[in-house]
């Protein structure tokens, strides 16, 4: 938005702001406009401030305006259009017309500079990069100041030292202590900085050997389905087979117990058919038919449970 808008009436060359849409059009025309004298700005801010009135703040606002793209130069480094950058110092600017107060004294363009940086601090950190870099107030000190920094250290490096990308752990405590930040702080700082965005989803070249991560990143363990087929195989495995053993007859649970639920110590398994079929007096055919049976029962058993 431009913020002309603001103001009610404003006579030219208030009014000969284009859109940021065209930004060397709008460079051109905010450098253009008049500075405002002291005397001028405690006037403009006391008429805002006593009677609110818009034209005042925004002869305010659009004297400034040439601050704002000033400001936004300084942080072109980090890949964001300019455009955006002068749109979120601009808010920044407003906010600082609204809370100036003419009676301290102090130059509305010192006070201003704080809420302009702010903005466009925010809009970097929150757009550099999809996942935000910088949250605690040490992080964001070390985002803004760390690359300009190391660039200093490079300059002063020995030539032999020029092409290195880390810095040094005696280079790591010089940061952390003019930054007033931990080193482990400045480290992890140094690393977020030289890593980079990757797309999760596949992009459009369809050859096998375009992998997008979210092919591989998925976590199967965690996925609800299997968790509840583990959770359910495990009650099967204890709680489920005790259960459906207790339908069984005591000849046919120690049956199904020696054919398919003991193992000994030679890891040889149960008693067989045959040597069921001698103890019971009966065929080992009939030791058969009784498994099967009591196998049927357990199932129906189990089945009644889920």
């Amino acid at each position: 938005m431009n913020p002309a808008t603001t103001a009610l009436t404003v006579r030219d060359p208030w009014a000969l702001v284009p859109s940021i849409g065209n930004l060397d059009a709008y460079i051109t025309a905010v450098n253009r406009l008049p500075m405002l004298t002291a005397q001028e700005e405690v006037a403009l801010g006391k008429r805002l401030r006593d009677h609110g009135d818009l034209e005042a703040a925004g002869r305010l606002v659009l004297s400034h305006l040439r601050l704002v793209v000033s400001v936004s130069r300084q942080y072109l480094g980090y890949g964001l259009p300019q455009g955006d950058l002068i749109q979120e110092g601009n808010v920044g600017l407003m906010k600082a017309v609204k809370r100036f107060d003419p009676d301290q004294g102090v130059r509305l363009v010192s006070y201003a500079l704080h809420w302009i940086k702010a903005e466009i601090h925010e809009y970097i950190l929150k757009n550099w990069r999809m996942v935000k870099v910088a949250t605690t107030k040490a992080q964001r000190k070390l985002f803004f100041n760390l690359r300009s920094m190391k660039q200093g250290l490079k300059a002063d490096a020995a030539e032999a030292d020029l092409h290195r990308s880390t810095l040094t752990p005696a280079e790591v405590d010089t940061v952390a202590r003019e930054l007033n930040v931990k080193p482990d702080e400045v480290i992890e700082m140094e690393t977020r900085l030289a890593g980079g965005d990757v797309a999760l989803e596949p992009q459009t070249d369809d050859s096998e050997e375009s992998f997008a991560p979210i092919a591989y990143l998925a976590d199967d363990a965690s996925e609800p389905t299997r968790l509840l087929e583990a959770r359910h195989r495990d009650w099967l495995s204890g709680d489920g087979i005790a259960q459906a053993l207790s339908v069984l007859d005591e000849r046919s649970r120690r049956i199904v117990e020696e054919r398919w639920l003991k193992v000994n110590d030679d890891s040889s398994g149960g008693m067989t058919l045959h040597e069921l079929a001698a103890e019971y007096g009966v065929s080992a055919e009939r030791i058969r038919q009784i498994e099967v049976a009591a196998m049927k029962k357990m199932r129906k058993a189990l089945e009644a449970t889920a």
